[in-house]
């Protein structure tokens, strides 16, 4: 018996960032404004638009919300993010260790 084949992060690209899904797969083809989608949300019009701009991540509060506003699984927006995260971490150059630190 195998096991099921999981997603695993492009190693090519970096994922698509969330904010980006929602204007190009939410926003744009449904015609709802940032405005629109932050009075849904009950949050600030500069919200919505630093998370689209790639400036503001999506938070379990803001999940929570996007999920209730656009009819999606609050999961949705956390995996995408939680995916962003983690491709950027791993290109990231590693900080050396309190331990292994030297001074000189």
């Amino acid at each position: 018996m195998s096991l099921p084949r999981t997603r695993t992060l492009p190693r090519h690209r970096p994922p698509t960032p969330p904010g980006e899904m929602l204007l190009e797969e939410y926003l744009r083809p449904t015609g709802l404004t940032q405005t629109a989608l932050a009075a849904r949300m009950g949050v600030p019009v500069r919200v919505v638009n630093a998370i689209v701009h790639g400036r503001r991540p999506i938070t379990a509060a803001t999940a929570l919300k996007l999920g209730e506003a656009l009819k999606t699984a609050p999961q949705f927006w956390l995996n995408g993010q939680r995916a962003t995260d983690l491709w950027h971490a791993a290109r990231r150059p590693a900080r050396p260790s309190a331990r292994t630190r030297t001074t000189g």
